[in-house]
């Protein structure tokens, strides 16, 4: 299935294993959300018609009954239970599920009967329109149709079962519907209730991470019309989120379908999208990009679990915003952080470098956009972040009055974008000067000098602290193996506090490559360092898709992401690629005027894989490299898109011939020498 504003695979799929694994989303630029399988099968506890902005379940699924001339019922949903059952098994009869800018679409065959169907969301507003529709019937002839509506009201990230109270359920008047616990309602033709509780849903991804995977549903009501060919039966869900309320209903579902298509390609259009991997991408970014509650932009991190973070939002803040023409709400998102040099001075934000990250966004768009009024806005919020991190952050880095470089204490050392936890500590413990932590640190100098300068006043004082920094980066991360240390001045682990002596790890992670990648890298004028790192992290971190965490050969390397928590989470920066860093990898060695070793081929295959239409948070080490956690990412996606955008401007990417994606030239690098196990 390539990629682009229509994707679309036939029955094998639909009817398969693959079937239970693709994944498709739509939003409501809020936060809420409704998402599922190509084949219908739930496999999360995540999965769902109507989740609110909140992270709440609503709405689980709506399970269509056909009654065909003469009597005969056929079930066209598809459940998984505790048992080991899936029963029934109405994915058997998809012969097609598409994905046409961004709105999803199945069709089950009976023998002469076709039925489809399409759901969208409202922008702005927490509400899904499902519309079923007969497409396909012999002449004369007509159907009974019947809805199941499946409902819960539970945290996203939990479960429900029977043993607390049954929902309640109370009807809405004349509109044909009902409201859930005061919280939702659901509205369409011709209901009745049903109330019962279906025991035992099991969600098979739950159970591969080692979380319970069972939970109960209960089943509210069904709606149900006589459709003849071309008719539908049409139903709403929706919270009080966003606009509008519990009491309005959403506009009727055909022409929330239809709104939802015009806007996607207001979007594609919006960003000057002519490859079919940048339209799909393009649709993939809108996803992230939501109202907060203060009516700023915001971004979700990714679906169907994460929140909005400081260090994400910054990450991905080129790729989402500046890659796809949304230059304004950009904008905004960055003036509502404006106060974020005083918070380090007073917060502990849990993040070591999201502040950082920021400095590089308002740099990036200003460079791109030219809006020096925003410079000269924003200059002061850039110089209080430096401030901060001068005189140390609440998140226990400061900067080393020896050196001038950034140094995070061990109490705080799980702070990096390193982040996974134990309950004893960091799994990836970083304390001391982190190379990227470093390298962003000689970025925001740089920064803030450029941005001075643009605003007519004297950098010569920032950028004397830059060239210090820089000049010291260089003496103090060159590592002898040719690459740079990952941390110096890093204590062993387990660290004691007060003492234990330091030294200089050596393994070999892609954390470098933002020393060479950031638009002010501290290691840009150093083009033979650049040309051993890169040939050292293409040709032992570099998969299809993305970077490992770790060399295979370094102590401690997980070459897999699968089981319990636990596992999970000892492999996460262990070895597990992320898609992200191939913007970094990207910038460097196109900035280094290296063409790109077909980096992006996989990534973009990868897009009508798994979360359809997007990229995956993360992939295993070890090949053949399965995708593994958040389906949908936003850092994933705007480094591709990013990514892309470099590549045409720098690089070797040949133009596209008959709207398929262009394809980049290809180098072939040595690898590194065989070097030994890392110190910790």
């Amino acid at each position: 299935m390539p990629p682009g504003t229509v994707m679309t695979v036939g029955p094998h799929v639909c009817t398969s294993a693959t079937g239970f694994e693709s994944e498709w989303l739509v939003t409501d630029g809020l936060g809420g959300y409704a998402t599922g399988t190509v084949a219908g099968l739930r496999t999360r506890r995540y999965h769902g018609l109507l989740v609110t902005p909140d992270r709440r379940l609503a709405l689980a699924a709506l399970d269509p009954v056909l009654t065909l001339p003469g009597g005969v019922t056929v079930r066209l949903g598809v459940h998984e239970w505790a048992s080991g059952a899936i029963e029934p098994t109405g994915h058997h009869l998809l012969e097609q599920f598409q994905l046409n800018e961004g709105v999803p679409r199945w069709r089950w065959r009976v023998g002469e009967f076709v039925l489809e169907r399409e759901l969208a969301m409202v922008h702005g507003r927490n509400a899904v329109a499902v519309v079923h529709r007969l497409v396909g019937a012999p002449a004369g002839s007509s159907v009974e149709l019947t809805l199941t509506a499946l409902c819960t009201w539970r945290d996203a990230d939990t479960e429900r079962d029977r043993t607390g109270p049954p929902l309640t359920v109370e009807p809405i008047g004349d509109t044909g519907g009902i409201e859930v616990e005061g919280a939702y309602r659901i509205a369409g033709p011709g209901f009745q209730p049903v109330g019962d509780w279906y025991l035992g849903a099991y969600a098979r991804e739950e159970a591969a991470r080692g979380l319970n995977p069972v939970e109960d549903l209960w089943a509210a009501g069904s709606f149900t019309a006589t459709l003849a060919m071309g008719e539908s039966l049409d139903v709403a869900a929706w919270s009080g989120g966003g606009s509008g309320g519990l009491d309005t209903a959403p506009p009727r579902a055909g022409a929330v379908i239809q709104e939802a298509r015009r806007r996607a390609r207001r979007l594609v259009r919006a960003a000057g999208a002519r490859e079919a991997a940048d339209k799909a991408l393009v649709l993939a970014a809108d996803q992230f990009i939501v109202t907060g509650d203060d009516g700023a932009p915001a971004v979700v991190a990714g679906y169907p679990w994460f929140g909005s973070y400081l260090r994400d939002t910054m990450t991905a803040y080129e790729g989402l915003f500046l890659h796809t023409g949304r230059h304004d709400e950009g904008r905004r998102l960055l003036r509502a952080h404006a106060s974020l040099g005083e918070r380090l001075r007073t917060e502990a934000l849990g993040d070591a470098d999201g502040p950082l990250w920021y400095v590089h966004a308002v740099e990036r768009h200003v460079a791109r956009t030219d809006d020096t009024d925003l410079a000269a806005e924003l200059l002061p919020a850039l110089e209080g972040v430096v401030a901060a991190y001068t005189k140390g952050t609440r998140d226990g880095v400061t900067v080393d009055p020896a050196d001038g470089l950034l140094v995070i204490d061990a109490d705080h050392s799980g702070l990096t974008w390193m982040n996974a936890r134990f309950p004893r500590g960091p799994v990836t413990p970083r304390d001391g000067k982190p190379v990227e932590l470093n390298a962003l640190w000689a970025n925001a100098l740089g920064a803030v000098s450029a941005l001075r300068e643009r605003c007519g006043r004297n950098a010569s004082v920032v950028q004397g602290r830059r060239d210090a920094v820089r000049a010291q980066f260089i003496k103090r991360f060159r590592a002898p193996d040719g690459w740079l240390f990952d941390v110096v001045d890093a204590r062993p682990a387990p660290y004691p506090k007060g003492g234990g002596g330091v030294h200089d790890d050596a393994v070999l992670r892609p954390n470098q490559l933002l020393a060479f990648s950031l638009p002010f890298a501290p290691a840009a004028d150093e083009p033979r360092l650049r040309e051993t790192v890169l040939r050292a992290v293409g040709s032992t971190l570099l998969t299809p898709l993305g970077l490992r965490t770790l060399a295979p050969n370094e102590f401690g390397y997980h070459g897999s992401h699968r089981g319990g928590v636990g596992p999970r989470d000892t492999a996460y920066h262990q070895g597990t690629v992320w898609p992200w860093l191939l913007g970094p990898y990207v910038d460097a060695r196109c900035a280094a005027g290296l063409p790109v070793d077909a980096a992006l081929t996989a990534v973009e295959a990868h897009l009508g894989e798994c979360g359809l239409g997007s990229v995956s948070e993360i992939a295993e080490g070890d090949a053949p490299h399965r995708a593994t956690g958040a389906p949908f990412s936003a850092r994933s996606v705007a480094a591709v898109l990013h990514a892309r955008a470099v590549i045409r401007q720098n690089c070797r990417l040949q133009p596209a011939q008959n709207g398929k994606s262009g394809k980049v030239k290809l180098t072939h690098e040595a690898g590194p020498r065989k070097r030994r196990n890392a110190l910790r």
